[in-house]
């Protein structure tokens, strides 16, 4: 397998619920490398530039508004396997249909806010993580031991 990057977003409900820790420390327990965080708070112009290709479908206004409601934390992620992995960590969009254990089973309210975004593709990845992330910004992180 070869290893692959992708972009988690805590979204606003995530920061609002203060549940940040709690998500970072599951990522980072399924193995992944944290190569780029930051808080921050998307325009509503800059959330619809990051789902531009949503564009058109009936829950992009309503996406975008709530990606633009508050603080979200993007993070760049590394990692074997990383989309599959990710996908499956955090689970279906809909938390009624996330398997259990999953963070949108365990943390999300609704298919609208359910706590995190993740990349679909490594071609995507690659993409939401320039979004916010400068290359030469990113670090890997040496394990201790």
């Amino acid at each position: 397998m070869a290893v692959e990057r992708t972009l988690a977003i805590l979204k606003p409900d995530c920061v609002r619920k203060e549940l940040i820790g709690d998500v970072l420390r599951r990522i980072q327990d399924a193995g992944f490398t944290i190569l780029g965080l930051r808080m921050t708070r998307l325009s509503k112009r800059e959330a619809e530039g990051f789902y531009a290709v949503h564009k058109g479908k009936a829950f992009f206004d309503e996406l975008t508004t709530f990606m633009s409601s508050g603080p979200c934390v993007p993070v760049a992620l590394e990692k074997e396997n990383a989309i599959a992995d990710f996908r499956a960590l955090i689970g279906a969009t809909n938390p009624k249909e996330a398997a259990e254990g999953t963070i949108r089973s365990d943390f999300a309210g609704s298919i609208g806010e359910n706590i995190v975004h993740g990349s679909d593709s490594v071609a995507n990845g690659q993409v939401e993580i320039n979004y916010f992330f400068d290359q030469a910004t990113l670090v890997a992180n040496e394990p201790v031991g």
